[in-house]
């Protein structure tokens, strides 16, 4: 799960996104964003309806999933957006981890929000630095 400073609060915050905001759309999901100048950092909503799945369980796993991408990339995240993720298919429920986080960074690419090295390298860049420092 996300931090709350991460986290809309109120329905006037995904108000504001739905007006302003510009959308990337997917197969599976699509991203509708927007620069907020009023927060110091970005701010995310994964939006699921019952039409994706009548099971709380799924909606809620494929919630939690998106979080956890979120999460793990948020030192990429450049800026102070607002990021609502509009689910449209269960698949994503099921998708291998690597397979989803490929398919959501690439639309917070072509969003423009994401800036610096991937995550996934930056372990071996650390390693880089010990070895060379000896």
């Amino acid at each position: 799960m996300i931090n709350s400073t991460h986290r809309f609060h109120g329905r006037s915050s995904l108000r504001f996104v739905y007006q302003r905001g510009q959308t990337i759309r997917g197969q599976l999901v699509s991203l509708r964003y927007v620069h907020n100048s009023r927060q110091k950092t970005y701010r995310a909503a994964v939006v699921v309806s019952r039409k994706v799945s009548k099971s709380a369980v799924v909606r809620n796993r494929i919630r939690r999933r998106l979080y956890e991408i979120m999460r793990k990339n948020a030192g990429r995240i450049a800026g102070s957006y607002d990021l609502v993720f509009s689910v449209y298919n269960e698949d994503l429920a099921h998708m291998p981890s690597a397979t989803l986080q490929r398919l959501i960074l690439e639309q917070l690419e072509k969003a423009g929000v994401l800036h610096g090295i991937p995550t996934s390298g930056a372990e071996h860049d650390i390693l880089d630095e010990k070895e060379t420092k000896t």
